[in-house]
Formats: C-alpha cells, sequence, structure tokens
C-alpha cells in the first residue's frame, strides 16, 4: 500500500510546488509594480510585501492541481464540446466564492489600506461583489491551462508510442532482413558445394565441414546489430576460404585492413553479401582468374570498406538480393547516414564502397584482420 500510496504523495507534492512557485512569483511581479517601496519604513514595507505576495498568490496556488487534475479526469468528455464548455463555465461560480473565502479567512489584506481588516460579513459580500470579473478571468485562464497541458502531454504520450512503434518495426523489419539473408547465404554456398561434389568429393566434404563451423558462427552470433569490423572480416575470411576452395588458383584475395578500423562497429554480415557479389557476378562469371580486395580506413570520423574484384561487367549487373539488402539495412540502423555504391570501371573492376559513422565498440580489439 505505502508503495503505491508514495509515487502519488509526491506527484501531489510536485504539483503543489510548482503552483506555489508560478502563483507567488505572479504576485510577486504585481507587487513590485503597485506598491512602491517606502524608504521611511522599509522592513514594515518588506513585511507589508510579503504579506501581501502570500495572500495573494497561495489560496490560488491552492486552487491550480486540483483544477488540472479534474481536467485530466474528464478531458474524454469533451467530444460534446458545447455541453463540456458549458459545465466549466458554470463552475466559475462556485470557484469565484470558494477562493475569495479562502482569502477572507486568511484574514484579508487591504491593499489600499496597507493592513488586515476584520472579519465580517459585509466585507466578505464586498469582496464578491468587487472582484467577481478578475477571479473569473483567473479561473477561465487556470482551466484553459489545465487544457494546454493535457494536450501537450497527450502530444508527448503519442510521439513517444509513434517513435516505439517505429523502433519496434524498423527492429522486426531488420529481422526479417537477416532471416532473408541468411537462406539466400546457405543456398549459394551449397551450390557452390554441389559443383564439387563430382569432380572432387575430398574437397566438397571439407567445405561442408567449413560450411557447418561457419554457420555454427552466424547462429552463435545472436540479436546484435553491430559488431566489431574485426568479427565480421573472420567471418568473411571463412566465407571466401570456403570459395577459394571451389576455384583454387582463379581466385586472389588481398587484405588492406587499417589497424584502427579493426575495433569500430558495423552491421552484422554486412560485408558478406558484398564478398559474395563479388564472387557470383565476377570471378565465376569470367573463366580468367580473377582477384577480390577488402580493404578498410577511417577516415574523418567515417568508417569506409571497399570490396572490388576482376570480371565484373561480362554477366549481370550484379544488383541481386545480397546488395538490396545491404541497402535496406543501412536505411533501417543508420537513417540515411550510412550508404553503398557500386561502380565498374572501364577495365571490368567492379568497386562497392561502404560508409558507415565509425562508431567504436566498447573494450574491442583493435588488431589486424589479416
Amino acid at each position: 500500500m505505502n508503495a503505491m500510496l508514495w509515487p502519488r504523495l509526491r506527484a501531489i507534492g510536485h504539483a503543489y510546488l510548482l503552483s506555489i512557485a508560478f502563483w507567488c512569483g505572479l504576485a510577486l511581479l504585481m507587487g513590485l509594480q503597485f506598491q512602491p517601496f517606502n524608504r521611511h519604513d522599509p522592513w514594515g514595507w518588506l513585511a507589508a510585501f510579503a504579506t501581501q505576495v502570500a495572500f495573494r498568490g497561495l489560496p490560488l496556488a491552492f486552487w491550480a492541481p486540483p483544477i488540472f487534475y479534474l481536467v485530466g479526469r474528464f478531458l474524454h468528455y469533451s467530444k460534446k464540446r458545447f455541453r463540456y464548455a458549458l459545465v466549466w463555465l458554470l463552475g466559475a461560480a462556485p470557484f469565484v466564492v470558494l477562493h475569495l473565502t479562502m482569502v477572507w479567512l486568511l484574514p484579508p489584506f487591504d491593499s489600499s489600506l496597507q493592513g488586515f481588516v476584520p472579519h465580517t460579513y459585509a466585507y466578505w459580500r464586498e469582496m464578491i461583489r468587487t472582484n467577481f470579473a478578475d477571479e473569473a478571468f483567473i479561473y477561465v485562464a487556470i482551466v484553459v491551462a489545465g487544457h494546454a497541458y493535457q494536450y501537450m502531454k497527450r502530444l508527448q504520450r503519442e510521439e513517444r508510442e509513434r517513435a516505439e512503434y517505429q523502433q519496434a518495426l524498423a527492429a522486426s523489419e531488420l529481422q526479417a532482413l537477416k532471416m532473408q539473408l541468411h537462406p539466400h547465404f546457405l543456398f549459394n554456398t551449397l551450390h557452390g558445394i554441389a559443383t564439387l561434389i563430382e569432380s572432387d568429393a575430398r574437397s566438397a566434404k571439407i567445405m561442408v565441414i567449413k560450411l557447418s563451423n561457419l554457420l555454427r558462427t552466424a547462429l552463435d552470433r545472436g540479436k546484435a546489430d553491430l559488431i566489431p569490423l574485426e568479427d565480421e572480416l573472420k567471418f568473411v575470411r571463412e566465407y571466401l576460404d570456403l570459395e577459394k576452395m571451389r576455384f583454387g588458383n582463379r581466385l586472389a584475395i588481398e587484405w588492406l585492413i587499417a589497424d584502427e578500423a579493426c575495433g569500430l562497429l558495423v552491421p552484422q554480415m554486412i560485408l558478406q553479401p558484398l564478398a559474395e557479389n563479388a564472387i557470383r557476378h565476377g570471378i565465376a562469371a569470367s573463366r580468367e582468374a580473377g582477384r577480390i580486395e577488402v580493404a578498410a580506413a577511417m577516415k574523418d570520423g567515417i568508417l569506409e570498406i571497399l570490396v572490388r574484384n576482376t570480371g565484373a561487367g561480362k554477366g549481370t549487373n550484379g544488383t541481386g538480393v545480397g546488395l538490396r539488402n545491404v541497402e535496406s539495412r543501412l536505411q533501417y540502423l543508420y537513417s540515411g547516414d550510412a550508404d553503398v555504391k557500386l561502380t565498374v570501371s572501364e577495365d571490368h573492376v567492379a568497386t562497392v564502397r561502404l560508409t558507415v559513422p565509425a562508431l567504436r565498440s566498447q573494450g574491442g580489439s583493435t588488431q589486424k584482420a589479416a
């Protein structure tokens, strides 16, 4: 019970502190404007001034939180606008009576007389008669402020819910892209193994073992979206080792990885589709020997990764599932701050340039990946 009651009491106390600060501050400004400083009696002026601020500000500070609460409690009835507005307007009369009665009970302080006046029914009735319009205006201002506050809270809540929904949607779509990538990578690798079964059964068997180790590594990574570049390069090296067994001397691989780039974070399985793209649309599409170059370096707070391959331009254009998957994942993860571009030179060398923000992992290793 205490665990449930304490947060509510703390919220009420916080609301009253804000209300007291606002209304007493407003009363202070009004007092400075309408009550000039008395040089002959500064202490008396200060006492009268403080009393006036307290007796003007505290009663209003008492009513503001309950009105704000009632606005939030009954705001859902605002669909019937005329009836809803009429109820709040009718509340002006009891507010004026109750508020001025509270001021009268304090006891009342007369600024024109610079002193307290006695509790009399005639003075209470005169207070209501002469201050009804001003007090009604204050009541309307508090009600309007309460509605503005509730609408602001609603907008913040809707914005927060929208952001959470978009984040959940992006996470689910990102996971779907990962699930799409795994079978795509698996089927293409198995196809490569199948081509060796009749011609080189021993190598095909070794490739199956390597593939099982590679899949185990992919499954053990968990759900992390970003991993150190050196871990991603290790996975790509194992994949390219499989392909090298398939192509033999037709495939040469070169690694140009800067030491400072190894500890930077990259999306999980972001390079394997690029390496696979280089194999399928470059090396495999050409009968000549080919070369793949993987380079990574950090420039001006940007991690730049290049994947080059020879033999491009002789087959398909290389914009298959893998590259589209990379583009989609970069968009979801970095919202336009990352990019991937494919260019093909006149000498049939394809270059995929991947750029992502240089985010450093916590406690990540910075050893060279090659």
